[in-house]
């Protein structure tokens, strides 16, 4: 019986032009019929539809149009086309998983024409096998039936061509014959490939690795041969037996973009065997046992049972800092301030329009002192005043040799910038005692409400990590912010930085220029820093080299360009738990008192925690520039795993305890090559918190 896609077909091939003569000319059909798919459908002019149900009508058909567009892209194998459908369009918009009048989808079409990669493109974007085929069996009587209707078809118009004289009727026929002819070697190549096809290979590797005290990681690969089938689905089956008898649990993956999945729920201190299978249309392969064997769920705090570090301690800070405000809420000084809030609503809410006025209080120029700039940036635009210049405000006019700890001091400030009015009036509280050191911070308070005041903004962003200064005593500290909304406003400007750049003219020479201009000079350095100081790393355990040197004044720490928010790193492994195991293992390699090793010994080089660690170590070796045979005197730091989140974990690598920090004077043989940098302690605190 002919299916109403193949009547369906014969009608509108009496609308086509003339139609495929040979493969290659059913494939010059299909691109030009495709061509009209990529038409943009905002592309149509909205205006001249009649009506919303008009438009609904038109986007249905263009969808429809786009679905058998994808059905004859896999037909004829066209993988460009494949994917472009299916980067513009959504598996909804496609229909990717509902099946056409002859009960197939693409990706059955795909997988019984054994084409790997457009199945692959299509598991990919959540493509599914189609419902009607529940058996082998099923599968091969609705394939047969499909080549005999075809080849029914074929063969009667075949009859009505030879016996019928030359016409307008009879080239139709011709037509449709070519067509019916080209379908019937595609249905018979997809016959023919689910007959080839056999039962998938075991994957060829699977790896078990403990998630958490409750879940266990499952990674495995493809099979090494899929005898002639793709795998469209895995199996992963868990039991505390290795007879898999009972079988504890099973999860079937048919979503194939990363192959490996997270058994939860499990008992902590339970051992857990795991295998894997791969099914493809002729059904499951033999199963693969993971490497090793089992695991156990376990973290390595129960070792000792150690709490979280932080656990608690926002809600502790937070609970300080609300008595220390109530504190000094009812101080007599603070009574001249009561109308100071309706001060501060009034200068959030202004618009930065104000910052344009010509009164306002930014400078120019800079006159020997200590100054607050702040830069917003959005794209390659920044942020300007009336006057084409960056916001500055003056904090004090007769500071000219800034100390590291009021600079840091600063930069705690700017974690509380909504707090400000509120602690510039304890600091008012405590001027009496007129230190040096607390009018300075106060002016500091007072700049920063200035600043925000002109802005009309409350958060001024990070503050960079070392102030700018000049030979002529100005000291600048800079702020950044990257504004990402499409916000615009009234009267203010964007200005590209580097027409800023060019048009500002300096007042200094260039061999001792101003602060104003070693800032314009160095903005996209500052901007890209900023930028790069609030990348995450992705999931995964690391090995952190923590090298220290001090000043008279402070200690930095030696940092990567790149992600300067974090120690210098490498990443171990994608899995960032520690199990208790591993753990009991790393305390008893720091209780032989012996350095870390970097080759391996004989109860060690089957431990995966021990070779990961080995191939981390040379490779953060090659990236700080020290030798490899230096490292036999370095020690991992055993006290704890450094958690940031439920994603991300360090173990740290210490130099011997005489290298850690390296003093004022103190030379070092070993230079980090170029892409680091060392940031003050506390800088380094306070980016790692954000």
């Amino acid at each position: 019986k002919m299916t109403q896609q193949m009547r369906d077909l014969q009608l509108a091939q009496a609308r086509k032009p003339p139609g495929p003569s040979s493969p290659n000319a059913a494939k010059r059909l299909y691109r030009n019929l495709s061509g009209k798919f990529r038409v943009n459908y905002t592309s149509f002019d909205e205006g001249s539809l009649v009506g919303r149900g008009e438009k609904e009508k038109l986007r249905k058909s263009y969808l429809f149009q786009s679905n058998a567009a994808l059905f004859e892209a896999v037909e004829l194998q066209d993988l460009d086309r494949v994917q472009e459908l299916l980067k513009h369009y959504s598996p909804e918009e496609l229909d990717l998983n509902t099946p056409n009048s002859e009960g197939l989808l693409p990706l059955d079409i795909a997988i019984m024409t054994n084409n790997a990669p457009i199945a692959k493109a299509l598991l990919q974007a959540g493509a599914k096998e189609s419902p009607h085929f529940v058996s082998l069996e099923s599968r091969s009587l609705h394939l047969s039936t499909l080549v005999r209707e075809a080849e029914q078809r074929v063969n009667e118009l075949m009859a009505q061509v030879v016996n019928e004289a030359p016409n307008a009727d009879c080239s139709e026929k011709e037509k449709q014959l070519k067509a019916w002819e080209w379908r019937f070697r595609l249905y018979k190549r997809m016959k023919a490939g689910f007959e080839h096809a056999r039962v998938p290979d075991a994957p060829s590797s699977v790896h078990l690795s403990v998630a958490s005290s409750s879940s266990l990681q499952v990674t495995f690969w493809e099979p090494l041969s899929v005898n002639s089938a793709v795998v469209t689905k895995y199996k992963v089956e868990w039991s505390c037996s290795p007879t898999f008898s009972p079988l504890l649990g099973e999860a079937v993956m048919d979503k194939l973009k990363d192959l490996h999945f997270t058994i939860r729920g499990l008992v902590s201190g339970t051992a857990y065997h795991v295998r894997v299978s791969a099914y493809n249309m002729k059904g499951w392969g033999p199963p693969q046992a993971s490497t090793p064997p089992f695991a156990i769920p376990s973290n390595w705090r129960e070792y000792d049972g150690r709490a979280p570090r932080r656990r608690g301690q926002a809600e502790a800070l937070d609970h300080l800092l609300g008595q220390v405000k109530t504190v000094h809420q009812h101080c007599i000084c603070h009574e001249p301030c009561k109308n100071q809030p309706q001060s501060r609503k009034h200068s959030v809410s202004k618009s930065l329009k104000h910052l344009f006025h010509p009164g306002s209080k930014f400078l120019k120029t800079l006159k020997r002192g200590l100054y607050l700039t702040a830069i917003f940036y959005k794209d390659d635009n920044i942020l300007v005043t009336h006057e084409d210049q960056i916001p500055v405000v003056e904090i004090d006019d007769t500071y000219s040799c800034l100390l590291m700890q009021d600079f840091l001091w600063f930069t705690k400030v700017s974690c509380m910038w909504d707090e400000i009015l509120w602690l510039r009036q304890c600091v008012t509280v405590s001027q009496s005692s007129c230190s040096c050191i607390l009018q300075t911070r106060f002016k500091m308070l007072l700049a920063i409400s200035q600043m925000q005041g002109l802005l009309g903004i409350q958060d001024l962003g990070q503050v960079f990590f070392e102030p700018i200064k000049d030979k002529q005593g100005n000291i600048l500290i800079v702020t950044l912010k990257e504004v990402k909304t499409n916000q615009t406003f009234e009267s203010v400007r964007w200005v590209p930085i580097c027409k800023l750049q060019t048009s500002r003219k300096s007042v200094s020479s260039p061999e001792e220029p101003t602060a104003l201009d070693t800032l314009l000079v160095s903005v996209q350095d500052k901007l890209a820093y900023h930028q790069r100081s609030s990348h995450a790393l992705s999931p995964g355990l690391y090995l952190g080299y923590l090298k220290l040197c001090s000043a008279v004044d402070q200690i930095r720490v030696l940092v990567p360009e790149r992600l300067p928010n974090i120690l210098c790193h490498v990443k171990i492994r994608s899995n960032p738990n520690i199990s208790r195991e591993e753990w009991e293992w790393l305390q008893k390699m720091a209780s032989v008192e012996e350095p870390v090793p970097t080759e391996p010994e004989a109860d060690t080089s089957q431990n995966p925690l021990f070779q990961e660690l080995q191939v981390a170590i040379k490779e953060l070796m090659t990236l700080v520039n020290i030798p490899l045979q230096e490292a036999k005197d370095f020690r991992l730091y055993s006290q704890e795993v450094l958690d940031f989140g439920d994603q991300v974990s360090f173990l740290l690598l210490l130099p011997p305890s005489d290298d850690v920090c390296t003093a004022p004077g103190q030379n070092n043989p070993y230079t980090p090559r170029s892409g680091f940098l060392t940031l003050p302690l506390q800088i380094f605190e306070l980016g790692e918190e954000r």
